[in-house]
């Protein structure tokens, strides 16, 4: 078989093995239901780990292990951070309403990067949207990108480890 249009590492063995998962740089603060996904990912490949070497598949191995890298480090770095009430304003955990010039009212929980989905109504610590709801409180507004939108509610209860997440109101 020539070799010619291949790097080495491409033929047989390793060949559909995913490169590694970027570990992101930012502080890995989670929530109790961040914690929680974490560890069933963790759980969830492990048993992928096991039923692909039971089936001497070593392509899925390979991408399983990746993937126990991935969460076992994102484990081994979670910091938990429970939202709880002050008077320091947004924080880590908070769900905050927001109320946008045409009426609309959306709910964003503040969460870990795993955990972030938007279509959930949760977003990163680390995004732009979060950073820019840090230490402000009801009544403020808070640009994002060309809208503004008024801090008309603040939750501070943490979010169940079955919930759904925040949503669109209206």
């Amino acid at each position: 078989m020539s070799r010619a249009f291949t790097q080495d590492g491409q033929e047989g063995e390793g060949a559909g093995v995913l490169p590694e998962r970027p570990v992101s740089a930012e502080r890995n603060l989670v929530t109790g239901r961040g914690l929680a996904l974490i560890e069933a990912e963790l759980r969830h490949f492990r048993a992928a780990f096991a039923s692909a070497e039971a089936a001497a598949d070593r392509t899925a191995m390979g991408n399983a292990a990746r993937d126990i890298r991935y969460w076992a480090a994102r484990r081994a770095t979670a910091e938990r951070v429970a939202a709880i009430g002050s008077n320091a304003g947004i924080r880590f955990g908070m769900a905050v309403t927001l109320q946008y010039g045409d009426g609309r009212k959306v709910v964003w929980r503040i969460v870990g990067e795993d955990e972030a989905d938007a279509a959930a109504g949760r977003i990163s610590h680390a995004s732009p949207l979060a950073r820019a709801l840090y230490g402000k409180d009801i009544g403020e507004e808070v640009r994002l990108g060309p809208q503004k939108a008024e801090i008309v509610a603040i939750d501070t209860s943490e979010e169940d480890a079955g919930a759904s997440g925040a949503a669109l109101m209206e």
